[in-house]
């Protein structure tokens, strides 16, 4: 079973989509030994793909594979994709 990659629950008043994007590179960090340069994502394109992940997880793998890194030990990558997290709120 693959995960989906939605972003649907909100627990907190604010961070939702930050957790969620932590979260993720976290499990890809275990699974794939690879984590996600946040910078090679469009915005829109990414909110548009979240949007349509509830039910549909096409859009969102299309953007986040090509973006996927090895530099998951790079402190430099981590803070950039925390960065980013703001940019997509």
């Amino acid at each position: 079973m693959q995960p989906n990659l939605c972003n649907v629950a909100h627990p907190f008043m604010e961070g939702n989509g930050r957790s969620t994007r932590i979260w993720l590179d976290l499990m890809l960090k275990r699974s794939l030994n690879r984590c996600v340069d946040w910078s090679q994502i469009d915005k829109n394109e990414y909110l548009t793909a979240m949007r349509e992940n509830v039910s549909d997880s096409t859009h969102i793998k299309a953007l986040v594979k090509p973006a996927l890194t090895t530099k998951i030990d790079d402190r430099e990558m981590f803070m950039k994709g925390i960065d980013y997290s703001y940019y997509y709120e």
